[in-house]
C-alpha cells in the first residue's frame, strides 16, 4: 500500500504530535469511516501507537497507521494540507473514489 503525504501536510502533523507531547511510537491514525454525504468519510487522528492489525507506514519521519477496512481504499492516496482564503485543512486525492462532493472529505468507491 501506498499513501503519499505532502511536506505541507508532514509538517501539519508534525506539530500535532508535539503539541500533544505523544511518544515516538505515536503516529497518525488513516482511517475511512462509514458516513458523509457520499457514503464514506477520511478520518485523521494521532494516536499513541498502532493497534495490532494494523498496516504501519512511514513517510518523510511520521509513521501511519491504517486498518484493513480503510486499507482496501486507501492505496494510491495522496494527502496535503491547504490554505485557502475559506480556511485550512486536510484533503484527500483519492484515485480508488468513483464520486465525491464538494466537501472534500467524503467520496464513493
Amino acid at each position: 500500500m501506498t499513501i503519499t503525504v505532502t511536506p505541507t501536510a508532514i509538517a501539519e502533523v508534525q506539530k500535532f504530535i508535539e503539541e500533544q507531547g505523544a511518544t515516538q511510537e505515536a503516529g497518525l491514525r488513516v482511517a475511512v469511516l462509514p458516513g458523509g454525504c457520499s457514503g464514506f468519510q477520511y478520518g485523521l487522528n494521532i494516536e499513541d501507537e498502532a493497534q495490532d492489525d494494523d498496516e504501519i507506514l512511514e513517510t518523510n519521519g511520521i509513521k501511519l497507521f491504517v486498518d484493513p477496512f480503510s486499507g482496501q481504499y486507501l492505496d494510491g492516496v495522496e494527502i496535503d494540507y491547504v490554505t485557502t482564503m475559506m480556511g485550512a485543512g486536510f484533503t484527500f486525492k483519492n484515485p480508488n473514489a468513483s464520486g465525491g462532493c464538494g466537501c472534500g472529505s467524503s467520496f464513493t468507491a
